[in-house]
């Protein structure tokens, strides 16, 4: 904990990136609600705009609930190609300041800057000089976190969005978090935020004041990562090597699927998108998992591991029709299917994000 301190860490976040972009390359969707994604019965939004999110519009919102809240809601498909090119100038700028780069996404990555390459003297400068390259460069604004460890930093960016930036020092690291609601924690989803509430844990306060063995009774191994960030403690580097330990892609139908045909076709796309990924990264996993999505939303997987790595692309496609044709006749229509390869022999290294594919 003695080092803790002396890091300088930012966390960089795009504001309403891909929507953002459709913006900034079409000007007449300037300051009107756009969703990214299809507008279809099916649809799901990938992003929206900070004129879309006023009416309750995020992403993974299905599009017809998207248009009861903003009937003016605008939907534009996503250019993924397009959103990837802007992701790489944005990291080229990363590394005009430093080595320790982290992507999360296409859009947000974590930087340490203790020894900057610019030679700032604070890490408030020179979240402030990368903001202005990311502008000056791709016509688009980052809102920036800065303290002193990574669970801090993703806080504060968020904090003074769109456009700003915030810094946690470390003398009120602490005190800061206790002032928050437990739902806006990293590492705090939605199930474990109403188990915490139904525990009286509502904020970082109250998280504090539950002994390790209380969090230990309720929450199993992750109580040591909540009794940590409850006192503002984090203590994991930031990793420009981060091992990726899968790699999927799945696709909701516009409509339900009974067909094997209809069904088959949709898994075997799904498998040459990872496959592309795989090769492109030249990681290769021996697992090979298929998720199915029933129209009442129950979700089950179907896993096959091989002896060795997946080294071509009709293994892939193989195995997935395989796991698939495991649960015919569907009891149910399906309305979403997926493949993900995990178990990689190759290190796959978190260079390439995999993005969901939405419905047309």
């Amino acid at each position: 904990m003695s080092q803790q301190p002396t890091r300088k860490i930012i966390h960089v976040d795009m504001d309403a990136f891909f929507a953002s972009v459709e913006q900034r390359d079409d000007p007449s969707l300037r300051g009107r609600p756009v969703a990214v994604g299809h507008g279809a019965a099916r649809g799901v939004v990938a992003a929206a705009s900070y004129e879309a999110r006023k009416f309750g519009v995020k992403s993974a919102l299905p599009s017809v609930t998207a248009l009861r809240r903003c009937p003016d809601l605008i939907f534009v498909p996503p250019r993924f190609e397009v959103y990837k090119s802007v992701s790489r100038q944005i990291h080229a700028i990363f590394a005009e300041f430093t080595d320790l780069i982290q992507p999360l996404s296409l859009d947000e990555a974590y930087l340490d800057v203790t020894n900057n390459r610019a030679s700032l003297p604070t890490a408030w400068l020179t979240a402030k000089a990368i903001r202005a390259r990311i502008l000056e460069e791709t016509g688009l604004t980052a809102s920036a976190g800065i303290s002193y460890n990574k669970f801090l930093a993703k806080l504060a960016s968020d904090h003074r969005k769109p456009n700003g930036q915030f810094a946690v020092t470390p003398d009120m690291g602490q005190a800061w978090v206790e002032t928050l609601p437990v739902s806006r924690f990293h590492g705090v989803g939605p199930k474990t935020a109403e188990k915490m509430q139904r525990l009286g844990i509502e904020t970082g306060a109250d998280l504090r004041a539950k002994s390790l063995a209380f969090l230990e009774q309720h929450f199993g191994s992750s109580a040591d990562w909540y009794y940590a960030i409850a006192r503002g403690q984090d203590d994991r580097p930031v990793n420009p090597n981060r091992v990726r330990k899968s790699s999927g892609s799945e696709t909701t139908f516009d409509r339900d699927l009974t067909e094997p045909a209809d069904i088959e076709a949709g898994v075997l796309q799904m498998a040459d998108d990872v496959w592309e990924w795989c090769e492109r990264a030249s990681a290769f996993g021996r697992t090979a998992t298929v998720k199915i999505k029933f129209k009442d939303f129950r979700t089950i997987t179907r896993s096959r591991s091989h002896t060795g790595a997946i080294a071509n692309k009709d293994l892939l496609r193989q195995t997935s029709l395989d796991l698939i044709r495991s649960i015919y006749p569907p009891e149910k229509g399906i309305r979403l299917v997926g493949v993900t390869v995990s178990n990689f022999e190759t290190p796959a290294l978190e260079e390439a994000p995999t993005l969901p594919l939405f419905a047309a």
